[in-house]
Parts: C-alpha cells; sequence; structure tokens
C-alpha cells in the first residue's frame, strides 16, 4: 500500500513542479507586464539606467500609428509605426524576454531613423499591448515576424525591410530566418542572441542551481498548458538557410545570454554572418557601452546590404 502511496506522491510532485515551471518560464499575465521604465538591476546594466532611462523618455515623445495584425493562431499583436520619410526601408524590431520594445529600441531603433529608416516596433505576443498569455522563446514569434513583414509588403508594396532583434527577440529574427519571407528583406541584425531556446531555458536553470534534467517539466508544461512544443529548433540551424547578411552583436560580459551562443552561429555560416562583440557590455547592454562601435558595426552592415542614408 506503501509503494501507492509513493507513487502518488512523486505523481503530485512532477505535476506540481509541471504547473510552476510553466508558469515562472512561459507564462505572462497582462497585469503583470514589464513597462518601458523598469530597468535591470544588474550591476553591468545599473551604471547606464540614467542615460536609458533618459533615451526611453524621449523615444516615448516621437509620435507613432497604432498598428495591428492577426498572428497565426488567431491573436491580435500590436505594434508602433514610426514614419521618417516615404519609400525608406523599414526596421521591424522585435524586443526581448519580458521586456519592451521602447526600452529596448530607444537607442537602437533612433539610430536607424536617424538615418532614413522607417521603424516598426512590435508588442510580442504575451507581451506589451498585444493578446496572448503564453511566450514561446521565439519559437511561435518567428512566425509573428513573417505576418508582421508580410503587413509591411501589404501596405507599403516594394519597400525594402529589415529584422532587427535584442536578447529573445534576436533569436526569434534568428529563428526566423529560414522562413519564406517576402521579397524585399534586406538584412537580419541581432544583438546578444540565444541559440536555442532549449539552451536558454537550461543555462538560465543553472544560474538558479536548477538541475538540467528538469526541462523535461518545460517541455510537458510547454505542451499541456501553452499549446506549443518546446523544439530543438536553434538559430544555428535556421541560420545556415538565411539567403540575406546577418549582423550578430554580443556584449563579452553578457550575464544572461553567454556569448558563446552567438559565437557558434557565426561558426555556423561564416561568410553570410558578420559578429561583433563590445568589451565590457552586459546583456543588451552593448549600445550604451560603446555606441561608437555599435553605430560603426550598423552603418558597415547597412552599407554591405544596399543601404544609404
Amino acid at each position: 500500500m506503501w509503494v501507492i502511496w509513493v507513487i502518488i506522491a512523486l505523481l503530485v510532485i512532477c505535476a506540481a513542479a509541471t504547473v510552476a515551471i510553466y508558469l515562472f518560464t512561459f507564462h505572462s499575465s497582462r497585469k503583470g507586464r514589464t513597462q518601458d521604465h523598469d530597468f535591470p538591476d544588474s550591476p553591468l546594466a545599473l551604471p547606464y539606467k540614467d542615460e536609458a532611462l533618459r533615451l526611453i523618455s524621449e523615444f516615448r515623445d516621437i509620435p507613432a500609428e497604432e498598428v495591428w495584425i492577426e498572428s497565426f493562431d488567431g491573436l491580435k499583436l500590436r505594434g508602433r509605426y514610426y514614419h521618417v520619410a516615404d519609400g525608406a526601408p523599414v526596421a521591424i524590431c522585435c524586443h526581448g524576454y519580458r521586456s519592451t520594445a521602447v526600452r529596448d529600441f530607444c537607442g537602437g531603433a533612433r539610430m536607424l531613423m536617424d538615418r532614413g529608416m522607417n521603424a516598426l516596433l512590435i508588442d510580442e505576443r504575451a507581451q506589451g499591448q498585444s493578446d496572448g498569455c503564453v511566450m514561446t522563446f521565439g519559437i511561435n514569434e518567428r512566425l509573428d515576424v513573417l505576418e508582421w513583414a508580410k503587413y509591411i509588403k501589404g501596405r507599403f508594396g516594394d519597400v525594402d525591410y529589415y529584422l532587427v532583434g535584442v536578447s529573445m527577440g534576436a533569436a526569434t529574427v534568428l529563428l526566423a530566418a529560414e522562413l519564406d519571407f517576402p521579397p524585399g528583406l534586406k538584412g537580419v541584425m541581432a544583438d546578444c542572441p540565444y541559440a536555442s531556446p532549449r539552451d536558454i531555458i537550461v543555462t538560465v536553470a543553472g544560474y538558479m542551481h536548477i538541475p538540467a534534467w528538469t526541462l523535461v517539466f518545460a517541455l510537458i508544461g510547454a505542451r499541456l498548458f501553452g499549446h506549443f512544443e518546446l523544439s530543438d529548433i536553434t538559430a544555428v540551424d535556421t541560420v545556415k538557410k538565411a539567403s540575406v547578411p546577418v549582423l550578430i552583436i554580443h556584449g563579452l560580459a553578457d550575464d544572461f545570454v553567454p556569448e558563446y551562443m552567438s559565437r557558434i552561429v557565426v561558426e555556423a555560416n561564416p561568410e553570410m554572418v558578420t559578429r561583433v562583440t563590445v568589451e565590457g557590455a552586459g546583456h543588451a547592454m552593448s549600445f550604451l557601452v560603446d555606441r561608437d562601435k555599435y553605430t560603426a558595426a550598423v552603418d558597415a552592415f547597412l552599407e554591405k546590404t544596399g543601404f544609404s542614408s
């Protein structure tokens, strides 16, 4: 009899672990969503907090058009379109995990706009003002990016566009590199991307001293409660199929997404991918730590892809 009770207890523990890991990792309630001015408390980020908050405030004052699309699975996804010039290329900007587009792109998007590019800052599914309550670490988000590209082409016709991402958004645009995008995609820019959804979940679990084998609970939770497969898709594989140039920027002191994750992506397709590293930059801090190097890398990449301001 005691064996049955032990089995029941183990099943209850496993069920509780699955629910807890699912809620912590993938679930996003509208009430708890990140605000633009929320800022990481990492020691590597805090020295740049005042400058970041200034850039965020300035960017929020720029007029933008509220836009939306419907995702492949029926969610209403929202974004903000910043128009600079008729016929100019559009940067489709994808923010990070539990972040906001304005926070992640207060510097980068403004830099691109100053060079004459239009910008579309999207709210990822289950974040910002977009519908949904499940974040999928780029697995479904990459399909959302494809829909946003179709929106740009449908609205503006024969214009060029770029995919730009930070953190989870950077991984998203790399994972999207193998998809069949509408004509006009000129390049992909990824700031501090991880190599795969599974890799980053295991890595962050390690930071929290959680055993890697608990990934099995994440796999089960994703399927049962999130209704998606936490597949073994990797940016290493998708970037091998990239048909346009890719720029990766990564801080060498990244304390969240290890810089080796972007290095192995470059090694998978060195002819198509360029990587620039920033000494002393923590996660998503490269622009603030060395703005000159960051902008020089972007300018060189834009010139390579045929863009001229």
